[in-house]
């Protein structure tokens, strides 16, 4: 299977995009969401319809200072989006009936000569379903009624239109015989152009000592130890305050994107700075978009007085601040010296084996039979979660489905505990790795 098909929703600000989203991936955003961080302009999120998986861009949260700047940066989203994405949906109001914003953005959507799924939101109730006739003005097909809060209306017919030619998720996607992506990603000036020049032995991307040089990707094919590899440079990822509109908010963008594109991301964290806010933002959004990861230490030559213990120091520091990334191999290198940077290929080879790794499914499910047993899930209002079955149902990350009585009885820390024992015993080393549940009534006996 190839790339999953992603499909962008564009409306004006508190249309409720974003309450559609929610509804749609049914759970809370990334682990370190409140910490300071990226652009919050376009979230990518995998969402599952039925037996169809495909990716979402939401562009919510576009609240500039100035008023007058608003169709703007609706507009500049909504061409991106439209560049990206293979279906677009357009969120309105049905409330607020046909805004000339909306008349604006429906002009831009009918120039993409993308698919165009108009949803008109807030009709809560069939009294209402007659709001949505004024939407056929915008000509672009016939609107679809949908309370995203209330996930009622049409957004079943919506969904079943938008995946009706959407790959099934049986099939298996194609990770064997092609050169592995590596993307480096980090923050503006950690070092990554260097690094890529380093492993290119040439000057294959501009460096300077300018923060934010790098304005796009670039790919560049390369062999180590008759292995290929694709090298992927990316713009540095700011904090969102420190962003202008234009072409750096474009590259960030883009860098993003390089993530959710490449197979294993490598983490660059400046040695002098240690791990900071904004490298955990960017460990998140790789953590979210499911790719194996390496955090690579760089400018490790700067660091005096190093002793024998300092690595241990340095990773006992990065457990500290940052839990969540205990199963990421760290490496410490230096562009400048060359020194460990082919470690980042061969850690490359290992992460991405175990991306793509895949269990029998008599040895994982005796693996979680066992560690119920050990720790059985605490009983809440006299019910106890029962686990009939798993099965591996992907790779890259490998991704789990619990078939189980209740699914609200599964509680993230007991999720958590399985995620662990998973780990003890298969290692996905360098990799997330998914859990679904899903309710199954128990066979009769």
């Amino acid at each position: 299977m190839g790339k999953k098909p992603i499909v962008a929703i564009i409306g004006r600000p508190n249309v409720g995009k974003s309450t559609f989203v929610n509804r749609l991936i049914g759970a809370r955003h990334s682990i370190v969401d409140d910490a300071p961080g990226v652009t919050r302009d376009r979230k990518y999120f995998d969402v599952q319809w039925l037996d169809k998986i495909f990716t979402v861009i939401d562009t919510g949260g576009i609240i500039p200072s100035d008023e007058e700047d608003i169709p703007v940066n609706i507009f500049a989203q909504a061409k991106i989006a439209c560049e990206e994405a293979d279906k677009i949906i357009f969120m309105t109001d049905g409330k607020d009936g046909v805004t000339p914003i909306d008349e604006d953005i429906a002009n831009i959507l009918r120039r993409s000569g993308k698919p165009i799924f108009l949803a008109v939101n807030k009709i809560d109730s069939s009294e209402k379903f007659s709001f949505a006739a004024e939407f056929y003005s915008l000509s672009l097909g016939e609107p679809y009624p949908i309370s995203a809060l209330h996930g009622s209306g049409g957004v079943g017919d919506l969904l079943d239109d938008i995946t009706e030619d959407f790959d099934n998720t049986e099939e298996e996607q194609e990770t064997d015989n092609r050169p592995v992506r590596i993307a480096i990603v980090g923050k503006p000036n950690a070092g990554k152009s260097s690094i890529v020049n380093a492993l290119l032995g040439k000057d294959r991307v501009i460096v300077s000592d300018v923060s934010g040089t790098t304005r796009d990707t670039i790919d560049s094919l390369v062999k180590y130890e008759k292995e290929d590899f694709i090298l992927v440079d990316t713009a540095g990822i700011r904090k969102k305050a420190k962003v202008d509109w234009g072409i750096e908010k474009f590259a960030v963008a883009r860098a993003i994107k390089a993530i959710r594109d490449c197979d294993v991301a490598v983490l660059v964290i400046d040695a002098t700075d240690g791990l900071t806010d904004q490298d955990k933002k960017i460990a998140s959004i790789v953590i979210e978009a499911g790719k194996g990861m390496i955090v690579a230490v760089n400018k490790w030559d700067l660091i005096e007085n190093k002793e024998s213990s300092t690595i241990n120091k340095f990773n006992k520091e990065i457990e500290k601040q940052a839990p969540f990334l205990h199963y990421v191999p760290k490496i410490f290198i230096s562009a400048v010296t060359k020194q460990r940077l082919v470690n980042i290929y061969k850690e490359t080879k290992k992460v991405w084996t175990e991306c793509t790794k895949k269990v029998s499914t008599s040895l994982l499910n005796k693996v979680i039979a066992d560690a119920y047993a050990m720790v059985p899930p605490d009983t809440i209002k006299n019910k106890r979660l029962k686990i009939y079955y798993t099965t591996q149902v992907k790779v890259a990350p490998p991704s789990f489905v619990f078939f189980v009585n209740k699914e609200e009885l599964m509680k993230d820390s007991y999720k958590r505990y399985l995620e662990n024992k998973l780990r003890e015993s298969f290692g996905f080393y360098g990799t997330p790795i998914k859990l679904t549940v899903r309710e199954k009534q128990e066979k009769e006996k």
